[in-house]
């Protein structure tokens, strides 16, 4: 499956009408973006996360 991105203006009607009609279709999809945010979190409920690092503990590290 190929992959588009567009870049349209969201306050333009006919814009929302033409993505709607071609979602309503039925052979594409949407799929919501993930911040950096739940990413992370994500991450530490996967255990990819071993340890977290703060500036602190990183100078502590170090000696």
């Amino acid at each position: 499956m190929a992959k588009i991105t567009l870049e349209y203006d969201a306050r333009n009607p006919v814009a929302k009408k033409t993505l709607a009609y071609i979602l309503s279709i039925g052979f594409s999809e949407v799929k919501p973006r993930k911040t950096g945010l739940e990413e992370a979190f994500e991450d530490i409920e996967k255990g990819r996360i071993t340890r977290i690092y703060t500036p602190k503990s990183r100078r502590n590290e170090k000696t």
